[in-house]
């Protein structure tokens, strides 16, 4: 196949460019930092009595939990009806809108404010179900790595961007009047108007896509779940494939929740300030552009399996330095050490699944199966972290326990890197 047009790839990208703001403006700064201002340490919620930062990674859970039941039924109709633009529309809206509601949440609407968080966020993971289905359509198999850094280079070079502009507004808030919660309701606000203001350009550029023939005459819900169980049979017969996806099952439960937690355990275990809590955001951002870039030329050197076997054992020091970490110092450096394989791992999964994948139209299902497994493996990583963080009190053995993941994942793609070096020479 060829690549697309260059206005085209741009149309693309730019959608990371839009929708990157929630996951690290939002998900990974100023709400994890807010939720734990306005709650107790111990809160009531439903009836039941958590821990306020395991009732947020709870949340995040079962955000990414309904994201993993609905994607292939949604990613089977978009398929079969070539309408995957309108899906990724819908959940940009209800991202958007969702994210944007959170300036009403305080501390007398809890409710309001998980619901808000639960609802933007699988806002947010569904419109990626249908964002990364795209890459296959419109790059060629030798263009993928590029581009799909490329995305996330423009994804954290837009969350830098309005991440300094909330900054602003947290520094410039008492100068202007403003309470102290409002320069971050503000935020909230912002992003959803900027992550769906920018998404227009994407729905503009990118083509429809070409709606498959369906051999299913059940309801969408046998559908979606019949197309995947068909991904899963051709995904058994490509020894390469299974084993890189099994690899990337455990390894992300441990890199999504040291995402998602990194703000969490500043804030509450080293009681870093919330202005500190920012700038080091940023710096994770500005890096994980050098790592998504660098890792691409890696892998054009020697290989996608092997850069990601390095990654993750880079991920592995991490967590362990992590457990013993002390003092502020110690935070911002292994923040800066997080920034580099993070964009480095989260480009290179998507760019190396593409490339195993069969040549196939059938890309929202192939890509929805892809999502699943990452949104299953977020659930059990950020349910094991709030779980251990609940029962322990102390979220340090949650990021000791995650060790656990990445180690189990090195070994499978390690096995993945055996098997393709005894096929063909290395992708």
């Amino acid at each position: 196949m060829k690549t697309a047009s260059t206005k085209v790839i741009n149309g693309w990208a730019m959608y990371d460019w839009a929708n990157s703001v929630y996951n690290l403006v939002i998900t990974t700064t100023f709400f994890p930092i807010y939720f734990l201002a306005v709650t107790n340490e111990h809160v009531s919620f439903l009836g039941m009595k958590f821990v306020n930062s395991a009732l947020y990674n709870y949340t995040m859970a079962a955000a990414y939990l309904l994201v993993a039941i609905a994607s292939p039924i949604l990613s089977s109709i978009a398929d079969t009806r070539g309408n995957k633009k309108n899906f990724l529309r819908f959940f940009t809206i209800l991202g958007a809108l969702s994210c944007s509601a959170l300036y009403f949440f305080d501390s007398s609407t809890l409710m309001l404010g998980v619901v808000c968080f639960m609802l933007s966020t699988v806002g947010y993971c569904g419109g990626l179900v249908f964002y990364n289905s795209y890459l296959p359509e419109i790059a060629a198999p030798e263009d993928r790595d590029r581009i799909s850094a490329r995305g996330f280079s423009m994804g954290y070079i837009g969350s830098v961007i309005l991440q300094l502009i909330g900054f602003g507004l947290v520094i410039a808030g008492p100068k202007l009047g403003m309470d102290e919660s409002m320069p971050v309701k503000l935020t909230f606000l912002l992003v959803g108007v900027w992550w769906l203001g920018f998404a227009l350009i994407t729905f503009a550029r990118l083509p429809d896509s070409i709606a498959t023939v369906s051999q299913h005459t059940g309801s969408a819900l046998t559908e979606g779940f019949t197309e995947l169980r068909k991904v899963y049979a051709q995904v058994k017969q490509m020894p390469v494939l299974k084993r890189f996806l099994r690899g990337f099952f455990f390894y992300s439960m441990g890199v999504q929740t040291v995402m998602m937690a990194a703000t969490v355990f500043g804030s509450k275990v080293l009681h870093l300030p919330a202005q500190m809590l920012i700038v080091t955001v940023v710096i994770i951002q500005l890096v994980a552009i050098l790592g998504a870039w660098s890792m691409a030329r890696l892998s054009d050197k020697y290989g996608n399996l092997r850069v990601l076997i390095g990654v993750v054992i880079l991920w592995v020091g991490i967590c362990i330095a992590g457990y013993k970490m002390q003092t502020a110092t110690h935070f911002y450096m292994l923040a800066t050490a997080v920034g580099l394989v993070m964009g480095g791992i989260q480009s290179l999964s998507r760019s190396t699944y593409a490339k195993l994948m069969p040549e196939t139209t059938d890309t929202t299902s192939f890509f929805s199966y892809y999502d699943v497994t990452e949104k299953l493996s977020i659930v059990i990583g950020m349910f094991s972290f709030a779980y251990i963080d609940d029962l322990t009190e102390d979220m340090r053995n949650s990021v000791l326990a995650l060790v656990v993941f990445f180690i189990i994942g090195l070994i499978w793609v390690l096995s993945a890197l055996r098997k393709q070096q005894q096929l063909k020479p290395a992708i």
